[in-house]
């Protein structure tokens, strides 16, 4: 399968900024506003793959053709792993990446465990019978001094040691060798790649 036509299976925008970055010309990539899809998908599962797979199989069933979700979080030891899959509603609607990660920051007061994973599962459903899943993570820690605008959500307080910055200072190429999403979407482009 040569130049891919797939739906994301997201509205965020910088999501797909990235998607389309790194897998490039392989594959047509269209968002769920590209498709006017406007269900309201209820992410109830369990895990990131299962997020992934309800994602998946709520826009297959209405458009009939391939669909690649990502369901991704930050996991921090010391709140026993939240946000988790509750990163991107941390707090409750309406709040801004700011005021989640300032929330996050704020749960942190006090704890010298600053451990933390941004994690990834990405799901390639080609049809019911032809499902692809790659899930990665990239260990950091969680730092009290938010840097960096070249990102969202927590990029700005996520610290990689190895590079001394944060995820939101890297450059996009530093990032994508790097992240959960640039990881996970790197094996799934090769899986892409022999289809």
């Amino acid at each position: 399968m040569n130049n891919l036509n797939i739906t994301l299976a997201t509205f965020n925008n910088h999501k797909a900024a990235e998607f389309k970055e790194i897998f490039g010309d392989l594959v047509e990539l269209k968002t769920l506003k590209d498709i006017n899809f406007t269900d309201e998908i209820i992410e109830d599962g369990l895990t990131f793959i299962e997020n992934s797979l309800i994602k998946c199989r709520a826009v297959y069933d209405k458009i009939k053709s391939p669909v690649l979700a990502d369901d991704s979080g930050l996991c921090v030891e010391a709140l026993n792993g939240e946000p988790g899959l509750f990163s991107a509603r941390y707090g409750g609607k309406g709040l801004t990446d700011k005021q989640r990660y300032e929330l996050l920051l704020q749960n942190l007061k006090g704890q010298t465990n600053l451990n933390a994973a941004f994690v990834c599962a990405l799901v390639l459903f080609i049809n019911p019978n032809r499902i692809y899943v790659v899930q990665e993570e990239v260990k950091g820690l969680i730092t009290f001094n938010p840097r960096g605008d070249n990102g969202f959500g927590y990029d700005p307080v996520f610290y990689l040691e190895q590079f001394d910055k944060t995820v939101a200072q890297l450059t996009s190429e530093q990032k994508h060798s790097i992240s959960h999403r640039g990881k996970a979407a790197s094996l799934m482009k090769k899986i892409m790649e022999n289809l």
